[in-house]
């Protein structure tokens, strides 16, 4: 009998994340699970996209994306980024953050090549990186500063790691990375001519004093990066499927022949909407990070008066928690103890690290309106 199943995906499942949204809509609970946003969609950002699908520009674009989209990423990384990319060869606009992720490592890596991941970890970096035959390999950060080392970054490279993932502001930590310590990053990739993936999705969502770097502008890091940007969470278009990657011409041919291959293109119309977005006042980034700022607030405060200590997060919009207050043996028992008893659901830690060093905590995302974050907050302090 022929096999039904790649051994890519002997370790593999719907994650946790999935999953609990089903248990919360079965319950109908509060997602804080998810990362969902609510923020209304910019005016601009939407009529761009209804516009182009009147106008008949529903066909499909080049692989790499619409050159007008491509001109102003290229102006916004100038501009906010301090990146000097050519639209015409550096910049690949994707089908998603994940998209630019998947024709990355496909287009750049090998089977049975190992990829650095820093833990906690997001799920799909792991789990994409799995089946496209890669063994991702791990660092483990310890909360709630998550600091990294040199010697802890050199100590998880093995003879065939030839690259590395940074995920800044991190999901589900929050955490943001240093200039200091992407030098560090920038020695140990540069003793091992690693390749540097940064997903930097929420870039625009930070907190307080904390200040996003790209890690393309520290040192030599440029020369050997692919840049992971997309405009879901900032525009509010999770469904949209849009993101972009930024690296040199001969890598940004190879991923354009993957993302051909996988996706054909990002959505067209919706590429013409987010083109529009790019010339929003820095009014509407300060109005954002304001909103989430109230939100990560009512909800850490929430958790903490509920006896399950958080790690504000720097960046992002995701908060992890302790959740042994709840006495289970595992952070998924934890997870659905509490939406039982709150009707709140959020994720396992145990879906962000190996092994049972994730058991005793949860992930909570803060990115649904500010009516549901402070019920759910109400329902959590009754814990």
């Amino acid at each position: 009998m022929p096999k039904n199943r790649s051994k890519r995906l002997a370790d593999l499942a719907q994650s946790d994340i999935r999953r609990m949204t089903r248990e919360c809509d079965a319950v109908g609970g509060i997602n804080l699970g998810q990362g969902i946003c609510q923020l209304p969609t910019p005016e601009a950002v939407a009529a761009g996209a209804i516009e182009a699908i009147k106008r008949g520009d529903a066909v499909y674009s080049y692989p790499e994306g619409i050159l007008p989209l491509r001109e102003a990423i290229a102006g916004k990384l100038r501009r906010e980024n301090q990146i000097e990319a050519d639209p015409m060869s550096e910049i690949v606009v994707t089908s998603g953050a994940s998209g630019a992720y998947t024709a990355a490592i496909h287009a750049l890596l090998d089977p049975g090549d190992g990829i650095l991941m820093f833990e906690p970890y997001y799920g799909y970096h792991r789990n994409a990186a799995a089946v496209a035959g890669l063994i991702p390999q791990f660092v483990s950060l310890e909360g709630p500063g998550y600091e990294v080392t040199l010697d802890a970054l050199r100590a998880g490279i093995q003879e065939n790691t030839r690259a590395v993932v940074v995920c800044t502001p991190a999901n589900p930590s929050g955490k943001m990375w240093s200039v200091a310590e992407l030098e560090l990053l920038a020695q140990v990739a540069r003793e091992n001519d690693l390749i540097v993936i940064t997903d930097e999705i929420y870039e625009s969502i930070t907190y307080g004093e904390a200040e996003h770097i790209s890690p393309a502008t520290v040192s030599d890091l440029r020369e050997r990066s692919v840049t992971i940007m997309g405009l879901s969470k900032t525009f509010s278009i999770t469904g949209w499927r849009l993101g972009y990657a930024v690296t040199k011409p001969e890598w940004a041919q190879a991923m354009t022949i993957v993302h051909d291959l996988f996706y054909i293109c990002a959505p067209t119309p919706l590429q013409h909407g987010v083109t529009a977005g790019f010339s929003m006042p820095d009014s509407f980034y300060t109005d954002m990070r304001a909103q989430y700022a109230r939100k990560r607030e009512v909800l850490c405060e929430a958790l903490s008066a509920a006896g399950l200590d958080p790690t504000w997060p720097q960046g992002a919009y995701y908060v992890l928690a302790d959740m042994s207050k709840l006495g289970k043996e595992t952070a998924l028992e934890a997870s659905m103890e509490l939406l039982k008893r709150t009707g709140v659901a959020s994720v396992p830690g145990s879906a962000f690290y190996r092994g049972d060093k994730g058991e005793g905590s949860a992930r909570f995302c803060f990115a649904l309106s500010e009516d549901l974050v402070s019920r759910a907050a109400t329902s959590l302090r009754s814990l």
